[in-house]
């Protein structure tokens, strides 16, 4: 009988943690799709944009939410249909000023998930743009800004750090 308890003690423990290690990639991959979106802002390229903020949705409708805790999780489906539209607007958005500016929009919300659940093993910077008083997120401490591109890559600083 002792045997059999420890058998399930072992095996419920163990499906605990894949649940875990699974949801943590998952939202990985959710971080990995924002920072595409970002990259290709800063690239000045709106296609690329385009195509993965539609990654994006992508992404995250294949998210396993069950295995984080109730509070979050109801904190994170809250953001969640936030996140999708201002993704929704990037990808259906033809040109990049319009792009860019539904950006800002994406990364306040992206951030208020990134403050409720880990995201990732390695640290995610808040960068800020001063010239447009607005915000993003990094996983570079360089500045790259995709607010202008190359017209003023280096503009901003980082305002946090959200550590793993």
């Amino acid at each position: 009988m002792k045997t059999l308890l420890i058998a399930t003690h072992i095996m419920l423990i163990t499906i605990f943690s894949f649940h875990i290690q699974q949801n943590s990639s998952d939202l990985t991959a959710l971080l990995s799709a924002y920072y595409g979106v970002k990259n290709a802002l800063v690239n000045s390229d709106a296609l690329t944009a385009a195509s993965n903020a539609g990654q994006f949705i992508k992404t995250n409708n294949s998210l396993e939410l069950k295995t984080l805790p109730g509070g979050k999780m109801n904190a994170f489906i809250a953001i969640q249909k936030n996140l999708i539209a201002d993704a929704e607007r990037i990808r259906t958005a033809k040109d990049l000023t319009k792009q860019r500016e539904y950006f800002a929009t994406f990364s306040q919300d992206f951030y208020s998930l990134a403050q409720i659940v880990k995201l990732s093993g390695q640290p995610v910077y808040q960068q800020y743009c001063p010239m447009k008083k607005m915000y993003w997120l990094s996983s570079e401490t360089s500045i790259k800004n995709p607010y202008y591109g190359n017209a003023m890559l280096s503009c901003g600083r980082i305002t946090e750090t959200i550590n793993p």
